[in-house]
């Protein structure tokens, strides 16, 4: 299972005192120094971390894959399509959300969707849909064309009781396979941490876990190379075990 590492907090700090640091730059490239498989950033309408010029540079300096997230705006896809990152994953924004609140609704927009996979996969980007586990999504991200999906599992994360969380992770491995059987690359992410990660990872049709919030966090007190470490031995530990 790879592990994409997600910056967009390490602007989060820097912004709110109008710094030049600490730097996005600096977090992406030692975060593949000790195990990124990919790097991962959300470029907001509203910029309120990332920045235009961060996608840029660290386009321009990493390695390993940039999975760039974005709105499903025409500004957006005209930037992808300027800085023609390895992937893009397009996600359902609103301004006053605090962080992205569920999955794109592709059901109700096909056409438009459809279009903007279009012209990215054109573009020779690799494009997924950040999608909640839901049978009707499903169907609607394979009718649009897309070869991968990135599951929502915040649903998951946020649940308070040991029965909606297994009803929950229940939804995210049927969906899984759902997926994987229509010949999708099944990746997920959101509001995973080093306590519940070990159970999403154990799910064999997921690929990839993209994680941030909780990373960033966690580097507060170990530094990012060990926070990096230790979720990438515990997802490794659990792939090991799988259901």
């Amino acid at each position: 299972m790879l592990l994409g590492v997600n910056i967009d907090h390490v602007a989060t700090v820097r912004n709110a005192r109008g710094s030049v640091y600490p730097s996005p730059l600096e977090a992406a490239l030692l975060a593949e120094i000790h195990g990124a498989d990919l790097i991962t950033m959300h470029l907001r309408e509203d910029r309120r971390h990332i920045k235009d010029a961060d996608v840029v540079a660290v386009k321009n300096a990493i390695s390993t894959r940039l999975n760039l997230e974005m709105a499903l705006t025409e500004e957006m896809l005209e930037n992808a399509l300027a800085v023609q990152p390895a992937d893009v994953c397009i996600v359902p924004e609103k301004r006053q959300e605090i962080t992205t609140e569920g999955g794109l609704d592709v059901l109700s927009q096909q056409d438009l969707v459809a279009e903007y996979v279009w012209r990215l996969t054109a573009a020779g980007i690799r494009v997924s849909l950040f999608v909640d586990a839901d049978e009707q999504q499903i169907q609607a991200c394979n009718d649009v064309g897309a070869t991968v999906i990135e599951l929502h599992t915040g649903a998951y994360a946020e649940a308070t009781t040991v029965h909606t969380r297994q009803q929950q992770l229940m939804r995210l491995e049927e969906a899984a396979l759902q997926a994987s059987e229509m010949g999708i690359t099944v990746n997920a992410g959101h509001g995973l941490n080093i306590h519940n990660v070990a159970a999403v990872a154990r799910i064999l049709a997921i690929k990839e876990l993209n994680i941030g919030h909780a990373l960033i966090a966690q580097a507060i007190f170990m530094g990012l190379p060990q926070a990096i470490k230790q979720m990438k031995e515990t997802i490794f530990r659990a792939r090991s075990i799988p259901y």
